[in-house]
């Protein structure tokens, strides 16, 4: 059995169309929230954003690809956290550009808290959690290599690139363990611990 496409019918070109699926992209996400992706349905979506299901099939060919596309959505504001709060710590010395890291990934992963849950249960399903995910991480090591790169002589990285990708993955992981987890601490002293965790290795 063929699987559903994901992919958009087309981009709203007008005010008006870019409004109605900001109206179907926002019922998708507070049904899928509230009741889950089994019961999420391209005519119930149409009911709650007021639209009709002729409307919605002009954008969207499936639900598999209604939740696509807020997993796209949901990418683009955590990208654009990232970069907001990367681009303060080029300069800093180490243990506060690790703190930045670590509060910026912190504030990307929390950003729509119940969404980045429910996507992260169910993009498996479409294909796109790891397109997610690997942006959050290519975001991520990208900014952390630029500052080793600056930092270089200081720290004496010998290979920014592979510290750059240890660094990254390992606090994504643990950022998105204790934002959907729940840690056995508050963020503030998560923030500490694992910042810690770079600068030690940075360090070393």
């Amino acid at each position: 059995m063929p699987r559903p496409s994901t992919a958009p019918r087309k981009a709203p070109s007008q005010a008006r169309s870019q409004a109605t699926v900001e109206a179907i992209l926002g019922a998708t996400e507070r049904l899928l929230v509230n009741e889950g992706y089994e019961r999420l349905s391209t005519n119930r979506v149409a009911a709650a954003a007021g639209v009709s299901v002729g409307s919605l099939y002009q954008y969207f060919p499936s639900k598999e690809a209604l939740v696509a596309a807020l997993a796209d959505r949901h990418r683009e504001r955590m990208m654009a956290v990232l970069f907001e709060r990367m681009a303060a710590f080029i300069d800093a010395p180490p243990e506060r550009a690790a703190r930045e890291i670590v509060r910026a990934l912190f504030e990307a992963d929390a950003r729509e808290r119940e969404l980045h849950r429910v996507l992260t249960e169910q993009a498996p399903r479409i294909g796109k959690l790891k397109e997610l995910m690997d942006s959050v991480d290519t975001c991520a090591a990208t900014a952390v290599r630029a500052y080793l790169e600056r930092h270089r002589a200081e720290l004496g990285v010998e290979n920014p690139a592979l510290a750059a990708w240890l660094i990254a993955h390992a606090v994504e992981s643990l950022v998105h363990a204790a934002v959907l987890g729940g840690a056995p601490a508050g963020e503030d002293e998560l923030v500490e611990e694992v910042s810690e965790l770079v600068v030690r290795y940075l360090r070393r």
